[in-house]
């Protein structure tokens, strides 16, 4: 289905929480992807590392007791946060901190997302971002947290079938 043209490379962004608005960013992949030429990016897994205010800050000190950071990448703009059910969604982390006694924890969404065994298996994407939706409940006053998400892909060519399948599909989830 798919000529891989490199092999994996890490793209990374940072999305800074202050405030329990949702926050956005995109991962701009109008370099990689190429519908001409039917090119396409395959993601073969998805990282989340949630940090503080500062790079050696935790987690813990940012976020108040019983509150969560949800956190998602679409290849379509939805305009926020989406079930888990949707076409578009890439990749999703949930982080859940309890009572102070209970510390931080993980419950019910799995993260770090991995799409295959090896470098051979992925998500394929043939739009030109990636976006980024993040959102945490009550911060610390005077706190941020830092979520900084690292996509590894690779470039792979597509039959012109196999594009056409994956524009159409990328298309029909956006209704």
């Amino acid at each position: 289905m798919a000529a891989k043209k490199t092999s994996m490379f890490t793209l990374t962004e940072r999305v800074t929480l202050t405030n329990t608005n949702e926050t956005f960013a995109t991962i701009d992949l109008g370099s990689y992807v190429d519908v001409g030429d039917r090119q396409a990016l395959q993601v073969h897994s998805v990282d989340f590392i949630f940090q503080g205010t500062s790079a050696d800050e935790g987690l813990p000190g940012a976020l108040q007791s019983d509150n969560s950071v949800l956190v998602q990448i679409t290849d379509l703009n939805r305009g926020g946060l989406v079930f888990a059910d949707d076409r578009s969604l890439v990749a999703s982390a949930a982080l859940y901190k309890a009572a102070a006694a209970a510390g931080l924890f993980e419950e019910s969404d799995m993260y770090p997302d991995n799409y295959g065994k090896g470098s051979d298996e992925g998500r394929l994407v043939v739009n030109e971002q990636l976006y980024i939706s993040a959102k945490a409940g009550a911060l610390t006053t005077n706190k941020e947290i830092n979520i900084t998400v690292r996509v590894n892909a690779s470039i792979v060519s597509l039959t012109a079938k196999d594009f056409m399948a994956i524009a159409i599909q990328s298309t029909a989830a956006d209704n």
